[in-house]
């Protein structure tokens, strides 16, 4: 899709501080990936994100998961809540970069982006391992997946499926950042965990219907 075809700035994020959020105008930049794979990079994306971040914080009623593994019952390192396609979401601006997203790449993708995740990594310790989003309909046919990444950067890298060489992109404070192609069958993506400082974040993951 062409750089003219973007048509990002929504008017539906309602706020009533004088730094209403925006989504912006520009194109991502597309970075094409081996094995028929690429990314889409929009820093700053959406202005105004930390007060987004503030109110999800706030208003979202985060679930502390648990999952198997081996013997033992363990915390997922991070806090989660997933919006089915119908559920109303937590804050205009979600719904805003949905129907954004939705213009943008429908005519690629072949359909709108339907369900919303979010993470809320609390810290350097909160993090995702190595995985592809191969659950559903990505296991066996291209798809995308589009993260909007609110609060402190944190790294997000990328390697082919199988081990190799890294890619790594910072995201923050309003970053976008689409998965195309089969990405999510032939790359991995992780959130690693980091002993540095570092702030807390939310990554808003948009997929199509049956894709997780």
């Amino acid at each position: 899709m062409s750089s003219a075809a973007w048509q990002g700035s929504v008017q539906g994020c309602l706020w009533d501080d004088a730094a209403t959020p925006e989504f912006g105008r520009v194109a991502p930049l597309r970075t094409p990936l081996a094995r028929g794979a690429w990314v889409d990079h929009q820093p700053g994306w959406l202005t105004g994100s930390d007060a987004v971040f503030d109110a999800l914080v706030a208003d979202v009623d985060w679930r502390a998961d648990t999952r198997q593994m081996y013997d033992n019952v363990v915390a997922v390192p991070r806090l989660t809540r997933t919006y089915g396609e119908r559920d109303a979401l937590p804050h205009d601006c979600l719904t805003a970069a949905r129907a954004a997203l939705s213009a943008h790449y429908r005519a690629e993708l072949g359909e709108g982006f339907a369900t919303v995740g979010l993470c809320h990594y609390r810290n350097g310790a909160d993090s995702v391992a190595w995985h592809g989003d191969r659950i559903g309909r990505s296991r066996d046919a291209d798809t995308m997946v589009a993260i909007l990444s609110l609060g402190e950067a944190r790294p997000l890298l990328l390697r082919p499926r199988g081990g190799g060489a890294s890619i790594r992109f910072l995201l923050g404070h309003g970053d976008l950042l689409v998965m195309g192609g089969s990405c999510q069958r032939t790359w991995d993506h992780a959130v690693p965990k980091t002993r540095r400082p570092v702030g807390p974040r939310i990554s808003a993951q948009f997929r199509p219907r049956g894709v997780w």
